[in-house]
């Protein structure tokens, strides 16, 4: 494997001030007169929502309470926007308005006149264009919102308020198409390529501004949608996120009897297919790259929207994932190095780590990413160590830039994975790989080999610490090396021997964990994509004392 030098970082530095010096300029020369409200504005469809409603949270609301982000915001009788919000994630999730499809749960007139009253302390709070209100994502969810519950939040509303809903919901729109070329790479970008083409259908636009929309979204969908359906980001949630949207925006196409978009359909095709690739058993997607917690209802509410039926994947070549799977047993594996540039700001170091399921159950995982967490334990969850795989030198195989310039993007680290797939003598599916993480910083390659049996009932695995050659190290480890596997919560540990560790689910499904030459620990964890936040959690820690490690998983008979 030949040794590829990381980026420079004087060239990062001075890329990235071009962009954002371009990014102002070209904002700059728009004139702010694109923004003066629209004259006939009026809306045509209210595009629907497949996110799941709670009337829970709708009580809430009418009563004076925002349960957003894992957070409750007293507000009574006065506008939240005039409060002080209980965190950034929460500030995003009240901007972004998506907390009105909960409204339709409740189908009152009261429910309905608070939202009204929420909303237009919005619309005279918010007028700068500056602030969280207006970074590219919230604006875009915020243009879905107001399309998508215009009609519960226009339900018997006065004249005056009508007005003022359209003439703000234009000047979104207007600043939308401003920003939309100039918006951060990956799902900010995608997000209001798709709210722009809704808002041209939905708002009465000239089929000239419907065909630069269309096209505009085209072009993103090229670009952020691999062959293999898989999203740029490697995010295996991130195409659960894009289909929410671009469901509805298919059948706003289809309904008003507008052409679509070329590759809308075809992409849409191919999201599916690498969606299912990601599924355990038990239903709940893999943890890599910046995924969280997948609430059921809304995965399910997706899914039965997915006509390309067929077999999964074994492979997402272009997206850099391997999975096998045999009987009731799967192990989904990352086998790429982290995207490029922006789009690596959301990346993890976890490159060759896996998880694994049996049944219903999620044994091992990676520690995913939290819901509702700050900015700390945002970084924590990209780091190695919260893996399952090896570290090595308590190091990362990638650095995360702490540069305020950069953002928090994927500095050197891996840049070459190689991959052999084949199938073994005794029909066992078979995967190594290998990374050069270490390379730079320790002079060593990382290889995994997994290997399931055709009945699914063991898989065996081969950790290796190798030199630039690919040869076995001589001369012992060139720093201590630790293999993490990171336990789902509801498992539970048992220490069943000095090398042998019981995994047993509820229910009874269980499997030894094992390390013939080596001294597995539990250790206390914690898990990151808990539905309700950080949950706490064990890990088998094991420490290698040569340079290669064999350790098996059996099901209980």
């Amino acid at each position: 494997m030949a040794k590829k030098k990381g980026p420079f970082l004087p060239a990062l530095y001075l890329g990235e001030a071009w962009r954002r010096t371009a990014r102002h300029g070209r904002r700059s020369l728009r004139s702010t007169a694109a923004l003066l409200p629209q004259r006939g504005l009026k809306l045509l469809v209210a595009p629907t929502d497949l996110r799941v409603v709670d009337p829970h949270v709708a009580d809430e609301i009418l009563q004076g309470r925002l349960p957003l982000a894992g957070r409750i915001l007293e507000f009574g009788r006065v506008s939240p926007f005039t409060l002080e919000l209980p965190s950034h994630t929460f500030a995003e999730s009240l901007h972004s308005f998506s907390w009105l499809r909960h409204i339709r749960a409740h189908r009152s007139r009261e429910a309905a006149a608070q939202a009204r009253f929420i909303l237009d302390s919005w619309i005279r709070l918010n007028t700068k264009r500056r602030g969280i209100a207006w970074q590219p994502q919230v604006l875009a969810q915020r243009i879905i919102s107001w399309l998508s519950h215009s009609p519960v939040v226009l339900q018997n509303c006065e004249a005056g308020f009508y007005r003022r809903f359209l003439k703000s919901l234009g000047q979104q729109v207007a600043y939308a198409r401003i920003i939309a070329r100039d918006a951060p790479d990956g799902l900010p970008r995608m997000k209001l390529a798709i709210a722009l083409a809704m808002a041209s259908l939905a708002m009465a636009a000239s089929e000239r501004r419907i065909r630069a929309a269309s096209r505009a979204l085209d072009l993103e969908l090229e670009r952020q949608i691999l062959p293999d359906g898989g999203h740029v980001s490697r995010n295996p949630q991130a195409a659960l996120r894009i289909l929410f949207d671009l469901l509805p925006l298919r059948q706003t196409y289809v309904n008003l009897g507008h052409d679509l978009p070329p590759r809308l359909i075809p992409t849409i095709d191919r999201m599916y297919p690498a969606l299912r690739f990601f599924r355990h058993q038990d239903g709940d997607l893999a943890l890599f790259n910046g995924a969280g917690a997948t609430l059921a209802n809304d995965l399910m509410s997706v899914l039965r929207y997915d006509e390309s039926a067929g077999q999964t994947f074994k492979a997402l070549p272009h997206s850099r994932y391997q999975r096998l799977s045999a009987g009731g047993a799967v192990a989904i594996v990352d086998t790429g190095p982290a995207p490029a540039g922006e789009i690596s700001s959301t990346a993890h170091a976890g490159c060759l780590a896996f998880e694994f399921s049996s049944g219903r159950h999620r044994f091992i995982v990676n520690s995913g990413q939290p819901r509702f967490a700050g900015d700390r334990y945002q970084q924590m969850a990209r780091a190695t160590a919260a893996h399952s795989t090896l570290v090595l030198g308590d190091k990362s195989s990638a650095r995360i830039s702490k540069s305020r310039l950069l953002g928090p993007v994927m500095i050197g680290g891996v840049s070459e994975v190689a991959v052999l797939r084949r199938n073994g003598e005794d029909e066992s599916d078979q995967l190594c790989a290998r990374h050069d993480g270490y390379l730079r910083r320790f002079g060593v390659l990382h290889e995994r080999d997994l290997r399931l049996n055709v009945s699914g009932t063991k898989l065996v695995g081969h950790d290796r610490l190798l030199t630039e050659k690919g040869e076995a190290l001589k001369n012992g480890l060139p720093a201590t090396a630790m293999l993490r596997f990171h336990i789902h919560p509801q498992i539970r540990l048992m220490e069943e021997d000095d090398h042998t560790i019981l995994l047993e689910a509820p229910g009874g499904d269980a499997w030894f964990f094992s390390a013939p030459n080596a001294f597995p620990v539990v250790a206390e964890d914690v898990f990151f994509a808990g539905l309700s936040g950080i949950q706490p959690s064990h890990q088998i820690e094991v420490s290698l004392e040569t340079p290669e490690l064999w350790w098996f998983l059996s099901k209980r008979a």
